[in-house]
């Protein structure tokens, strides 16, 4: 009696288990490999829905049934090395249904041994992971597109780099009476600030540092665009009498440059930008700087003997309203004073207390450099402003430009 209730509870449990793989979600196979090709004697139901094919289809076959053109050799190596040193395995394989549809197949094979340590039939586990693969080759073709176009970003905005600086001086103008130099230090690779110095008469130079709110390719695109309606040469260019001989260049007054500017870039609420301005005329012959101010900081004055000040510094920067209008500030400079332009992105650097470097420091800084050459002065000037700011780079666009009557 005792025996029967125990052939009953072990054809339950039988009876359990063949329920539990039958209704399982995943494919399970069993293989025999004591006998010829490794045959499968098993196949659960979920095999069947899996593959298609049914349990009668497949019984007494190998597995590799499954296996088409485009499946991967690795993979099939993968799972002959596998049963050949008796190991689990686990790989990701393309197999194909019956009706000959491809799918992704996550296959695990497991030994099983007998109490002496044989091996004599290995159980499959198949696992449809088809919308996955899907999901992970979508998302590497879209990674593979954004890499695409960021080098074309990247290729792009170089050749933009490479326009921007072709439109910067290449070297400052041989002009009698004056020596001039300038320094632009982007905080990223295009900048918002842009300058420029030409000669437009024997005597007579014309300079400008403007400042495009932002910074980037948004700015730069707006920057270079201003800078060739400032331009000593285009066609385009605001600084003459229109109404001139065409073999004449009458300089327009700086201020009528403003006024033009603002009419030329009315303030676009879509792109909230404008501009800073400084533009001027210098004269090297009788020492006049004849100048406007749009909205920008004040030009710092240098005597020769090292004492800086503040010139006048009103207007209301580029762009912002309409019919604004600006007024001409005149100069009378000296042998060996020096003027300085420059941007906020030098003055506003902070360091680590988030301490501005300021226009007091910059000034003072430039009175100890009174002595040292025009041109190494600026060099010295953007990293004592680097060294300022420590590791943190510079948050705007740091640009400077000076001049020096000599005579």
């Amino acid at each position: 009696m005792v025996k029967k209730l125990d052939q009953d509870v072990a054809q339950k449990l039988l009876e359990l288990k063949d329920r539990a793989l039958a209704s399982t979600a995943e494919g399970v196979t069993i293989s025999d490999c004591s006998l010829p090709e490794n045959p499968i004697i098993y196949a659960n139901e979920g095999f069947e829905r899996i593959t298609g094919y049914s349990i009668s289809d497949v019984v007494g076959r190998n597995c590799r049934f499954l296996q088409g053109e485009d499946t991967d050799p690795e993979a099939i190596d993968e799972i002959r090395r596998g049963l050949r040193e008796h190991r689990e395995l686990t790989v990701e394989i393309l197999n194909y249904r019956k009706d000959g549809t491809p799918f992704w197949n996550r296959l695990s094979i497991d030994p099983v041994r007998d109490s002496t340590g044989r091996v004599t039939n290995y159980i499959g586990i198949q696992v449809d992971i088809t919308e996955r693969k899907m999901a992970e080759e979508a998302l590497q073709r879209a990674k593979d597109d954004l890499e695409s176009a960021n080098q074309r970003m990247r290729r792009n905005l170089q050749a933009a780099v490479r326009v921007q600086q072709a439109l910067l001086p290449a070297a400052a103008p041989d002009v009698p009476g004056a020596e001039i130099a300038w320094r632009l230090d982007p905080c990223a690779e295009l900048a918002g600030d842009f300058l420029n110095i030409y000669r437009m008469g024997r005597n007579l130079v014309g300079v400008y540092l403007l400042d495009v709110s932002g910074h980037g390719v948004a700015a730069s695109l707006l920057s270079v665009t201003v800078s060739r309606m400032l331009s000593g040469t285009s066609r385009q260019s605001i600084l003459f009498d229109a109404a001139a001989a065409p073999d004449e260049r009458i300089p327009v007054s700086p201020s009528r440059v403003a006024e033009k500017l603002n009419e030329l870039f009315p303030f676009d609420p879509r792109t909230a930008q404008f501009f800073t301005l400084l533009y001027g005329l210098l004269d090297t012959k009788e020492r006049i700087l004849r100048y406007v101010s749009a909205g920008h900081l004040p030009p710092i004055r240098l005597s020769e003997q090292g004492e800086p000040t503040l010139l006048d510094s009103e207007g209301l920067p580029i762009g912002l309203f309409p019919h604004s209008t600006w007024e001409d500030r005149t100069v009378q400079l000296e042998a060996g004073d020096r003027v300085y332009f420059y941007t906020d992105g030098l003055i506003e650097a902070e360091n680590s207390q988030g301490i501005e470097f300021g226009v007091d420091r910059l000034s003072d800084l430039l009175a100890s450099l009174r002595s040292k050459p025009l041109e190494s002065g600026l060099d010295r000037v953007l990293r004592e402003a680097d060294a300022w700011t420590g590791p943190k780079p510079l948050e705007d666009d740091a640009s400077i430009l000076a001049f020096e009557i000599t005579v």
